[in-house]
């Protein structure tokens, strides 16, 4: 089933319980636009939200069974909620400890990426994979695209992945992005020492109409936190991080000096 369908059917199931979006956002623990925002087909409930959907609207389980079958999975199930939340927020702050964040990645720096660390993945799945890595970035060239901040540890700097051309391919896009405004990166370097966020990849995203939220990954899974006790925390240690972080013209200057060094094959 397509999202679009789906959503027909929560709006038709609604309005003829009579409900309005924002009666039943009230119901279910929903705001009224993310009610809106599923029955546009933009956005997939949780699997929580679909239970709730069918009690409250008498669907005898048609929101969770068909939950997952909605367009297919383009990420791993626990990014795929992180991504669309992605798509919708205003601004997406972001700490990377060892690798060039998603939305920054070349096509051949994310190759390199899973060669690494997925050896047994299919031609096939590497090329789906990088396709939708790379499709995440087209946010980033809309006119309504979000602000971004990237802070980057030294060590996506050093770590050489892909080899040295890709490397040096990898960091002239990112210098290429910050001299256009599109984004703002920080590099925390080696020397700075300890900080809150040192062992975690740590994404925040602020949206227009919604509470702020925060995506971790560890190994193989990550979680999205919307308590606003942990949002909290999360937005403290990244603030402390950006803080230790060098300037954006100092960041610039390192990230360019690392390229040439890898053009110069000298890493």
């Amino acid at each position: 089933m397509t999202r679009e369908k789906y959503g027909e059917e929560l709006r038709l199931r609604r309005e003829e319980s009579g409900h309005t979006q924002q009666s039943l956002g009230d119901v279910v623990i929903l705001s009224p636009s993310m009610i809106a925002h599923i029955e546009a087909g933009r956005r997939r409930p949780r699997l929580e939200d679909a239970r709730r959907l069918d009690k409250e609207l008498g669907a005898r389980g048609f929101f969770e069974r068909w939950l997952p079958t909605l367009d297919g999975a383009q990420f791993a199930e626990h990014f795929q909620e992180a991504a669309e939340s992605e798509q919708r927020a205003d601004v997406i702050e972001e700490y990377a400890v060892g690798t060039v964040p998603g939305l920054l990645q070349t096509a051949a720096y994310a190759r390199a990426v899973y060669l690494g660390t997925e050896p047994d993945i299919s031609a096939e799945e590497l090329d789906r994979h990088v396709v939708n890595r790379c499709g995440r970035a087209r946010l980033l060239s809309e006119q309504s695209s979000p602000r971004v901040w990237m802070i980057l540890g030294e060590g996506v700097l050093r770590t050489v992945v892909g080899g040295p051309r890709t490397m040096a391919e990898q960091l002239r896009h990112i210098a290429g992005l910050m001299r256009s405004g599109r984004v703002q990166v920080q590099v925390l370097p080696f020397a700075h020492g300890a900080h809150p966020l040192m062992r975690n990849m740590v994404k925040l995203m602020r949206f227009p109409d919604s509470p702020e939220q925060v995506y971790f990954e560890v190994l193989y899974t990550g979680a999205l936190i919307d308590d606003p006790v942990l949002v909290r925390r999360y937005r403290d240690a990244y603030d402390l991080a950006r803080a230790a972080a060098l300037p954006l013209s100092a960041s610039l200057e390192l990230i360019e000096s690392a390229a040439e060094e890898y053009e110069n094959g000298q890493p």
